[in-house]
């Protein structure tokens, strides 16, 4: 398949917020299949691209996990505390040097080497961010602190050494609900990879 280039012209952008990271409505015309023009409108919110990695030991067959407070999941009835694999945004940094920075702050596992194994729009119907999917095997040798995110970002994170199959079962029970985390266990899984 080949990509195709939408034909559009911005009629007008409103910045709603820029407090945390920006949220803008768009006014544009999109040229439809049939070669009509159509308005429409749009909320954006742009937080910039990010960066998620899934630590696997292949001889214990183990995953490395996180689990921290997530306020707009609380907010749509979940408990709010998600299990997740580490994850943060690029911040001018590229994407694998900041996801070896973020293992290591969230995690605590030092990583001299990580697999870039996909990239994907997490919600594009709102969201502008990319997210760089990466992958890497780790061993006690590579633990270097304790983990946990900072705590003047508000990072209070919990480090989960889990068997892979058990990892597998929590995404059928619903304990893993993480879309980023699921398509990183399943790829492993379907590659054979544990």
């Amino acid at each position: 398949m080949h990509e195709k280039n939408a034909k559009i012209r911005i009629i007008k952008t409103d910045t709603l917020s820029d407090d945390w990271y920006v949220l803008k409505k768009y006014t544009f015309e999109l040229q439809r299949q049939n070669g009509e023009w159509q308005r429409q409108s749009r909320e954006v919110y742009d937080r910039g691209n990010g960066a998620t990695i899934l630590l696997y030991n292949r001889e214990r067959r183990t995953v490395i996990l996180t689990r921290q407070f997530r306020f707009p999941t609380y907010m749509n009835g979940y408990p709010g505390y998600l299990i997740e694999t580490a994850a943060g945004l690029l911040d001018n940094m590229d994407a694998e040097s900041r996801i070896k920075a973020e293992a290591e702050e969230e995690t605590g596992f030092r990583l001299a080497n990580v697999q870039k194994v996909l990239e994907a729009f997490m919600s594009p119907g709102s969201v502008t961010e990319k997210l760089h999917f990466f992958i890497a095997e780790y061993t006690a040798r590579d633990k270097v602190s304790t983990g946990g995110g900072l705590a003047a970002e508000g990072e209070d994170i919990e480090v989960l050494e889990m068997a892979f199959d058990e990892a597998l079962a929590a995404i059928d029970s619903g304990a893993i609900v993480d879309g980023k985390t699921i398509m990183l266990l399943y790829y492993m899984a379907h590659k054979g990879i544990l």
